[in-house]
């Protein structure tokens, strides 16, 4: 596969392309602009060539797929009645949301962090509760105290962890996820995992779930994960929730069937299937490639943008940028991106508080198109350091 290609997204229906200002580069929003393994495609089309699409169900295939990706790429075991259907994690954790909570209960999270958290929470009537990440010499720890105060308050019911962390791309430790666990399982509070992109781990760093941290919290967490993040297939809208619980699980499953949620899209399971069969070998070239994308950044930015410090990611094809030192607030470095250089990012500040200064760089795309747009922000910062200096 040829990762330079600059395939023509607009007028696709895509969510990222969808500019009438067709000079905007969209370095936006968590899917990639490269096309899925030939294998993912293949099977896609001997299904549409079928030319059946009726109510679809699961077969053992699909189950056998995601048991042996766990097992091949993390080293877990998965029991197959873990295994729940969701047409997305965010529905997902709605719907487990709804099961754990009452109006008026707290749920954690930690800031800043990828923001559809905060309307799932408040969907429910519950209590946004933040325990704030340290950001510290262009790194993020966790406030463990912190943590434990607000785990300790008996109106906190769940805390929702992102592992790896989207926006800040850390790959917690073995030993940070105990710690949150034990807290969590001291004071009986509920943890929903988003380990969406623990596939896409940068050479030196390993993702590890966590029921493998230990087995204690399987009885207290759900896994939420998918191939979509993986394997750019996110509008296949199939993800996974593996569920040790049995009541849990039950409840869950049965929420699922009164929403009529239950079946999965026609192509998402062969896509799923064909992912995690055969999606190995693209996935380790995507990496490669994305390590160059990520070095390209880092060394730009050194060399042409001092205003701007990335904190180099762990995990995912995102980078989060602190842009404090242009003096701008949320709103204006938005907008000064996409107005000056006509580059759009995702807002810092949607992420929580301490990502004002911030935005979210997407670079999962042709590195053509990625130094396009750092040349961009370039010429926009020269312009505003004229200015600025007058």
């Amino acid at each position: 596969m040829n990762w330079n290609d600059c395939i023509e997204r607009t007028n696709t229906h895509s969510v990222k392309w969808s500019f009438a200002d067709e000079e905007i580069i969209p370095m936006c929003i968590a899917d990639m602009d490269f096309q899925v393994s030939t294998a993912i495609a293949d099977a896609l089309k001997a299904k549409a060539q079928h030319g059946i699409y009726g109510y679809t169900t699961f077969s053992e295939r699909y189950y056998e797929s995601i048991i042996g990706w766990w097992k091949k790429r993390h080293e877990m075991t998965i029991e197959r009645e873990w295994i729940s259907f969701s047409p997305g994690i965010i529905p997902g954790m709605n719907i487990l949301l709804s099961l754990l909570t009452e109006p008026g209960d707290q749920v954690m999270i930690q800031e800043p962090v990828y923001y559809p958290f905060y309307s799932s929470i408040e969907n429910h009537g519950c209590q946004v509760v933040t325990n704030s990440l340290c950001y510290q010499d262009g790194k993020y720890k966790i406030d463990y105290a912190d943590f434990e105060q607000k785990a300790s308050d008996p109106r906190t019911k769940v805390f929702i962890l992102c592992s790896p962390h989207n926006p800040v791309g850390r790959v917690w430790t073995k030993e940070e996820l105990q710690e949150l666990g034990n807290i969590c399982l001291k004071h009986g509070v509920w943890i929903l995992s988003d380990e969406m992109h623990g596939d896409l781990v940068y050479e030196g760093y390993k993702h590890i779930p966590l029921f493998e941290v230990d087995s204690k919290f399987k009885e207290i967490s759900v896994i939420c994960a998918a191939p979509s993040k993986t394997f750019n297939i996110a509008g296949l809208q199939t993800s996974i929730l593996l569920i040790p619980n049995k009541d849990l699980r039950n409840r869950y499953q049965h929420k699922l069937t009164q929403f009529g949620l239950m079946r999965p899209n026609v192509f998402g399971v062969e896509g799923t299937i064909a992912a995690y069969e055969e999606g190995g070998p693209w996935l380790e070239d995507l990496l490669m490639y994305l390590e160059e994308n990520r070095k390209l950044v880092k060394n730009y930015l050194h060399e042409n943008l001092p205003e701007i410090l990335p904190v180099l990611p762990e995990a995912t094809h995102l980078i989060w940028l602190d842009c404090s030192k242009l003096g701008m607030n949320g709103e204006e470095l938005f907008h000064f991106f996409l107005k000056e250089a006509k580059v759009k990012f995702d807002e810092g500040y949607k992420f929580g508080l301490s990502g004002e200064n911030f935005v979210r760089m997407n670079i999962a795309c042709p590195r053509e198109r990625l130094y396009t747009a750092l040349t961009r922000m370039n010429e926009a910062i020269l312009k505003h350091r004229l200015e600025v200096n007058r």
